[in-house]
């Protein structure tokens, strides 16, 4: 019998699960489409899309009006925990049409031209974990009542402070002044040079939309203030809840739950953030809130080492003294780092 010879064609090799080449190469999805997030609810993203439609009747010389439409997405895999907020830009793909039980995939987010973050210090749990509040907004609308409930003037302080590591611009929105004056809580933000509206329920609000026009604002504010209400008469279809100030605390009740980005019908958007009770600064140095004040920074060069700006050896008290700066914006600076506290305000 003769004995059989095999090559490497009688060989029979199973494939294994792994087989496919892995790469780092991830797909450039240039056929997406750029998107502004609106709101986000369980991991669900609303974002206006605006696309240019196609001129029907094939006159393609005539000038396509763009589209606008709302489209829910998810984050794709890729993205891993990459975090995506309110006020975000991203690049989408998949089903944009925006019909009812569609949804996309968000593949990208566009750099961020500003990022408002406060820390999770308000909880038993203190954890110093930042969370991001919205992006790209250039403008910080501090809403404070005027009474029911009263004014936390170190709630506004972190605000700031917020403000200042975030880099966008600050406006401070007074309201209920038809139930106390606004002068005395101004004197207070007079040396740090923030603007400021003074409203009332059913007042003008033309001061305001000046403020508003054209630009990218977050409303932030403690509940019961009135934020809502302004809302919704700077937005007239917005219909966000308006709640009532309990008479026993003093507090108000979180009526938005959510943060939502709006239209202006003037131009430029408002995004309205849930009413929050502390703004934690864990993740905020001293460095950032002296930048706010460049008038003060040269003073401090013969601080000694590890200078908190708030003990006897700092040398901005000589500084000052010798007439370079403005007493009243000393004193203001170090009610903004006494705010870095992490315990929560109870004014």
């Amino acid at each position: 019998m003769k004995r059989r010879e095999y090559d490497e064609d009688d060989v029979r090799v199973r494939p294994g699960k792994g087989s496919r080449p892995r790469t780092r190469i991830r797909p450039a999805h240039e056929d997406a489409v750029e998107g502004f997030v609106v709101a986000v609810d369980r991991g669900r993203y609303t974002t206006l899309v605006e696309a240019v439609a196609t001129p029907s009747g094939g006159r393609s010389r005539k000038k396509a009006k763009p589209v606008r439409r709302l489209v829910v997405a998810m984050k794709a895999r890729e993205l891993g925990r990459k975090g995506i907020v309110v006020g975000d830009r991203v690049a989408i793909v998949g089903d944009v049409s925006g019909e009812p039980d569609t949804l996309a995939r968000i593949v990208r987010v566009e750099p961020r031209t500003s990022m408002l973050r406060r820390s999770a210090d308000d909880t038993d749990d203190t954890d110093g974990i930042e969370r991001p509040v919205v992006a790209n907004a250039d403008q910080l609308v501090i809403v404070t009542a005027l009474a029911e409930p009263p004014p936390r003037p170190r709630m506004i302080d972190r605000m700031l402070v917020a403000a200042f590591d975030a880099d966008i611009e600050t406006l401070l929105c007074l309201t209920k002044s038809d139930l106390a004056p606004p002068d005395e809580l101004l004197s207070l933000y007079e040396p740090l040079g923030v603007p400021h509206v003074v409203v009332h329920k059913g007042g003008s609000l033309e001061g305001l939309r000046d403020h508003l026009t054209g630009r990218i604002s977050v409303l932030v504010g403690h509940s019961g203030v009135g934020k809502s209400t302004l809302v919704n008469a700077l937005v007239p279809d917005a219909n966000r809840a308006v709640s009532h100030v309990n008479a026993v605390t003093g507090r108000g009740r979180h009526t938005s739950t959510s943060a939502v980005a709006l239209e202006l019908p003037e131009g430029g958007w408002i995004i309205d953030t849930p009413g929050v009770r502390s703004f934690g600064l864990a993740h905020i140095s001293v460095e950032t809130v002296l930048a706010g004040f460049p008038d003060l920074i040269e003073g401090t060069v013969n601080c000694p080492k590890g200078c908190t700006h708030r003990g006897p050896d700092c040398a901005l008290d000589a500084w000052v003294a010798d007439g370079h700066a403005d007493p009243a914006r000393l004193d203001s600076l170090r009610r903004l780092l006494a705010t870095r506290d992490p315990e929560p305000s109870t004014e």
